[in-house]
């Protein structure tokens, strides 16, 4: 079965037929017989075939994505309104067109439905809250010598990848440990090219130096060899290997190869013994186990691959009210795969009615046959048992922070005069060196904690150096220019309840001024600062529109709250600046030059050191550079010299 094609192919396509069905009514407000007669409408041409279909509003946004073995009957579903819930007959009174793609079967719209629930993120659908990619261990293949690193994104690099691990903590240990265990670099290629002796990673015995031709092309193999396997689930044949090395070395008296050897073995343990689960024979497979608690639900997952564990995280998906656990479990399950490789194995702590539709959903990711089954006895039983134990303790936390969440938020609202708590939260601030590379950060917070897919940076382009007034009202009227653009009517979640400024005065007045001249005047600000001690007692002055100042008590639970949304502003303005400059500092002349891309411009400073140097070479020299072709070699000479 062939893995559905993007939600947004045209028309016509030989995977997806879509067409757009639109019954017209007079006003948005929400109807129940005007949305009932829209669906009617739409079902009268519609057959019975597997598909997606999607219900949109007057506005023509997403209210719901479903998936149908038969359109025609499924769809017909929704003109019953007797028979709907309460939750869907709010969603049929909002609905006025819908949206059908008609699929070559139920597992292919299975996976497209999916698809669009994470591109549209519909408020009737169950939603996967989890805007971070999980990050792999790479193993790359396109080099002599190949490095191991982290990675995220799109697994677009030649190399084995091993993973998902649960957080990149876990990841980064892992990679220490394995450093230990095969000494494979690390080092980006250019870094690599240019050692004429070995780095620190060296002499603290995390590599073994290809670089300088410490190890050999046939030795290193070797080592990558032993990590694949190890990485592969073969982790025993690889420690019985070294213990047989270590023991041969000591018996030859070579003391200091077996005490490396040994070093070896210890990092190998180490990985081994800091499994929390006893994950061994298991092969490749992930574990879910549901709690629900109060109208909540949370999701806790077990990652192992090659029977090690490789972490565990807790998901609380949003938009569940109203269903079972199981159609709650179902949705979240194919989101979560709709990115991330399937294994082979998939154990879940309950029965899912469509778990064999699913499975066949999931085979051309996993490569194979995938299994998803509920486990009733012996090993697995009791990883389901213990992945339920954390789902019902990760479920309390959730549920306890968000209560003290909740009463922080209402004694903000008091403590700031706003009309109700806020759910949108925007804290600002700005980053630069004396001016040089100067940005704006904003970092945005909800009802549940940071919302991280929707911080945002902006590069200062009209301020002038060192004005921090400036700035801030530059990236006040970037910011909010757009918000007027492309949410006017405020009902799309683009629009803050509070706006929190790092600063005082100064910064306060410029952001304050600056809406007022967009003609924006009720957005509530505040400008957080030092006290008058420069903030050495802990103390933090509030500065408001109308010129007053509050203060919190030093003890105060609402200021921890909110210097915490200060210091993450600082983070995330700090980190963006540091990239800056790093890309600034690693900034070459040739990356002006058209059609040069990393590998040219690679070759060409190799054989010529420098940048100045290839500017000054003639045609003949650039010519004989290795990798440079003579095309290549001319485009460069051209843009040194025009018309020459």
């Amino acid at each position: 079965m062939a893995k559905a094609g993007r939600p947004d192919q045209p028309n016509g396509s030989d995977r997806f037929n879509e067409e757009r069905a639109t019954y017209v009514v007079k006003g948005s407000q929400p109807d129940l017989d005007a949305g009932v007669r829209a669906i009617r409408e739409v079902q009268a041409t519609l057959k019975p075939k597997p598909g997606v279909y999607r219900m949109l509003d007057a506005r023509g946004d997403v209210l719901y994505v479903g998936k149908a073995r038969a359109l025609k009957n499924r769809v017909a579903n929704y003109t019953q309104v007797d028979r709907l819930p309460l939750r869907l007959k709010r969603m049929v009174a909002q609905t006025r067109a819908m949206t059908i793609v008609t699929t070559n079967s139920e597992a292919e719209a299975l996976l497209l439905e999916a698809q669009l629930i994470k591109r549209y993120r519909p408020p009737y659908n169950v939603l996967l809250r989890d805007d971070k990619s999980f990050p792999f261990i790479l193993l790359r293949a396109d080099h002599d010598f190949p490095r191991i690193t982290k990675h995220r994104g799109a697994r677009r690099a030649k190399g084995n990848y091993y993973g998902p691990f649960a957080s990149a903590g876990s990841v980064n240990t892992t990679i220490n440990a394995l450093q230990k265990l095969f000494l494979l670099r690390s080092c980006t290629d250019s870094f690599f090219a240019r050692r004429d002796r070995p780095c620190l990673l060296y002499q603290i015995k995390r590599c073994s130096a290809p670089c300088v031709g410490r190890i050999d092309a046939a030795g290193y193999a070797e080592l990558v060899g032993e990590a694949k396997d190890f990485l592969g689930g073969k982790s025993s044949a690889v420690q019985r290997k070294i213990e047989a090395q270590m023991a041969d070395a000591a018996a030859r008296l070579d003391f200091e190869t077996a005490a490396m050897l040994r070093d070896r073995l210890r990092a190998a343990t180490f990985i081994q013994g800091s499994q929390a689960i006893n994950a061994e024979g298991l092969g490749n497979a992930d574990i879910f186990a549901l709690a629900e608690k109060g109208g909540h639900v949370g999701i806790q997952a077990f990652f192992i691959r090659g029977g090690q564990n490789w972490g565990h995280r807790a998901f609380f998906p949003g938009h569940t009210e109203g269903l079972s656990p199981e159609e709650v479990l179902t949705s979240f399950l194919a989101q979560f795969y709709e990115e991330v490789p399937p294994p082979r194995t998939i154990l879940i702590d309950r029965a899912l009615p469509e778990a064999d539709l699913l499975a066949e959903a999931l085979r051309e990711g996993a490569g194979g046959k995938v299994e998803v089954s509920v486990p009733q006895r012996g090993d697995r039983r009791r990883l389901i048992d213990q992945a339920r134990r954390n789902a019902v303790e990760a479920l309390e936390r959730r549920l306890a922070e968000s209560g003290t969440k909740a009463r922080l938020n209402r004694e903000l609202a008091e403590f700031l005069e706003l009309p109700e708590p806020p759910q949108r939260i925007e804290v600002y601030d700005n980053s630069h060196i004396q001016g040089a590379q100067a940005l704006g950060a904003m970092i945005v917070a909800g009802p549940d904690g940071f919302v991280k897919g929707q911080y945002r940076k902006w590069n200062i382009r009209q301020a002038q150096t060192n004005d921090d007034f400036g700035m801030m009202r530059e990236v006040f009227q970037r910011r909010f220019a757009r918000a007027q653009d492309e949410d006017p009517d405020r009902d799309g979640g683009m629009w803050p309840d509070l706006v929190l400024i790092d600063g005082g005065k100064g910064q306060m007045s410029a952001a304050r001024d600056t809406l007022e001249e967009m003609g924006i005047e009720d957005v509530p600000l505040i400008a957080i600062a030092k006290g008058p001690h420069h903030g050495r007692d802990g103390r933090e002055v509030f500065h408001f529109p109308d010129g007053r100042e509050k203060m919190l008590p030093v003890n105060s639970p609402l200021l921890f709250h909110l210097q915490r949304l200060r210091d993450e502003v600082h983070r995330f303005a700090i980190g963006a600046h540091r990239d800056k400059r790093s890309r600034a500092i690693t900034a070459s002349p040739l990356d002006e030059i058209p059609g040069i891309g990393p590998a040219r411009k690679r070759a060409l400073l190799l054989h010529f050191g420098t940048a100045s140097k290839v500017r000054a070479a003639a045609l003949e020299d650039l010519q004989r550079a290795p990798g440079v072709s003579a095309a290549v070699a001319q485009a460069v000479y051209d843009f040194y010299h025009p018309g020459g």
